[in-house]
């Protein structure tokens, strides 16, 4: 019987489908198997003593789901909603949560080898949250562990049991 060898990727990332979406002059990705629609932004509705990331809920055919702005839980600047703001819907676990980016560009595939690991850096993103830097042809993506970010203690969006 012939055995097979496990190779192991040294950064600590799986290749895989990532949705690709930009907040301001970055482009970011995010696992394509937790996004379960993507809809244009509309009007929420403002809940009472929230952080300001969170925009409110929305009521998605009988689900009301919380929408987080990630340009302002990564203080982005200015945020202006036009005609290309989308917010993505996620399925994290057992909870339903909406993200508004800039925009949605494409699905990428990317192998193990072309995701490096996340620089230690003191930016406004937490290193944490990201699973690596994703590099095709000459673009750069910022990969965001989009379930570890919504289930951190500032967030508190997902159970952190839920997987």
């Amino acid at each position: 019987m012939a055995t097979e060898s496990n190779t192991v990727n040294t950064s600590g990332s799986a290749g895989g489908e990532f949705l690709t979406f930009t907040l301001g002059a970055e482009e970011y990705g995010m696992d394509i198997l937790k996004v379960q629609e993507i809809r244009g932004y509309d009007a929420v509705t403002a809940i009472a003593n929230t952080p300001a990331f969170i925009k409110g809920v929305i009521n998605l055919r009988g689900i009301i789901v919380p929408i987080v702005d990630l340009r302002i839980k990564f203080n982005l600047g200015n945020v202006t909603y036009n005609e290309l703001t989308v917010v993505i819907i996620l399925n994290l676990g057992t909870r339903v949560v909406g993200v508004v980016v800039d925009s949605v560009s494409d699905v990428l595939t990317l192998t193990p080898d072309q995701i490096k690991a996340a620089p230690s850096l003191s930016t406004t993103l937490d290193t944490r949250y990201i699973m690596g830097l994703g590099t095709i042809d000459q673009r750069m993506l910022i990969l965001v562990d989009i379930e570890k970010l919504m289930s951190s203690k500032d967030m508190e969006l997902v159970d952190q049991a839920a997987a």
